[in-house]
């Protein structure tokens, strides 16, 4: 039998994670909603949990090393477990306070895991292409986990109703195969301190390019999060589709959405990289500023679609190409600081999202597209400078292969 390369081995670890978290985090919203939580007090628990993760997070990236990530994550992933047990158990009992702090934990682990998993591949290999294979791992098992959950909820199985925290239940059985498949894991050990290093803050403004991802990343996050950080509750609630309705919904938008994002790795990714961020956000800005003038239910769905459907598209353009520009020594800390953003990004969209469905849907998108302008601008500026640095190096190396 073939051994299983270590990298493929990590991605079938993400793969049981990503099910579980597809399996219940589409579900969160409602659960919360069930146990009596309001909209703003359900973005303002996630918006939350998302800060105290970047917190969590960037200690982790300054204390935690290569040779003991995979213990962190072999007990991040305990912690885990036991918490959506407790969460199981906390169901419809209404202790405010604990439902409060368990989800809090549950967002917090969830994020570790996930900030956790690209650093360990690249001690292995680092390609634009794993990168976009462990984003697409993610984007498909998550997909897989919604349609489970499409499958199960408000069904008898066994003379069992299968309601959300039913789904909670299940979403641990996946957890449990990720925690032991990661123990199956040999990692090898990296004595060498020196082969990774923490990047310090001098090393990355010396690089505009990689100061301006930052800036994008925080942007475009905040822009995605304030329009769909609450897609469950916007359909269920503005668009009044049923929980299945719903998932159902987001599972074949999702499920067309990693199928095309393959096609676009292998065959569609143009020549041209501004036309890529055209196709990938120019017609999300589109979508979401004719959501917003029209009011109108189905241009809204439609803006909805799109945004969704293109998003695991292109990241080797619009993202592996900024990570890949690092030293294998630096790649630790650098994704660590970009997860950080990310979450910032994503709890400051969460809680602007929920400030604005109180006003109305359309508020939603109509701030999203605000903050799309100065995305799609930081974006097409990037790949100016990218472009004149790759013609300088060329102009160096022809100088000094004329001198010698």
């Amino acid at each position: 039998m073939k051994k299983i390369k270590k990298e493929n081995q990590i991605l079938i670890m993400l793969a049981f994670f990503s099910i579980s978290v597809g399996l219940w985090g589409n579900f969160r919203q409602l659960w919360l909603q069930d146990n009596k939580f309001s909209v703003t007090n359900i973005s303002n628990i996630l918006s939350i949990g998302t800060l105290i993760s970047v917190i969590i997070i960037g200690l982790i990236g300054k204390y935690i090393k290569l040779d003991k990530i995979k213990n962190m994550l072999v007990i991040v992933l305990l912690v885990k477990v036991i918490n959506v047990f407790l969460l199981y158990f906390l169901n419809m009992t209404g202790y405010t306070e604990l439902i409060k702090l368990s989800i809090i934990i549950d967002i917090v682990t969830e994020y570790i895991v996930i900030t956790s998993i690209y650093p360990l591949i690249t001690t292995i290999i680092k390609t634009g292409t794993i990168y976009s294979k462990r984003r697409l791992t993610e984007y498909l098992f998550r997909d897989v986990g919604i349609l489970f959950g499409g499958m199960l909820i408000g069904k008898n199985i066994a003379k069992i109703f299968i309601n959300y925290n039913s789904c909670l239940f299940i979403s641990n059985i996946f957890l449990i195969f990720s925690l032991f498949m990661l123990l199956m894991i040999k990692v090898n050990d990296y004595k060498n301190n020196d082969e990774y290093k923490e990047i310090s803050l001098s090393y990355i403004f010396k690089d505009k390019v990689l100061v301006l991802y930052l800036i994008y990343t925080l942007i475009g996050t905040i822009a995605m999060s304030t329009a769909l950080g609450l897609k469950m509750l916007t359909l269920t609630n503005y668009f009044k589709l049923s929980d299945s309705a719903a998932t159902n919904y987001l599972l074949i938008v999702g499920l067309l959405a990693d199928i095309f994002g393959i096609i676009v790795l292998k065959y569609l990714t143009p020549k041209n990289d501004y036309l890529t961020i055209t196709i990938k956000f120019g017609i999300r800005f589109i979508g979401y500023v004719l959501a917003f003038i029209s009011n109108n239910i189905i241009i809204t769905l439609i803006a909805i679609t799109w945004s969704i459907f293109i998003s695991t598209s292109y990241e080797n353009i619009c993202e592996g190409v900024y990570i890949n520009r690092l030293d294998n020594k630096y790649q630790l800390s650098f994704s660590n600081i970009c997860h950080i953003i990310r979450f910032l990004g994503e709890s400051i969209g969460i809680l602007l999202c929920g400030m604005m469905y109180e006003k109305g849907l359309r508020y939603m998108f109509g701030l999203s597209a605000l903050f799309m302008i100065f995305q799609i601008g930081i974006a097409y500026y990037m790949i100016y400078l990218r472009k004149n640095m790759q013609n300088d190096e060329c102009l160096i190396i022809g100088d000094e292969t004329k001198w010698k």
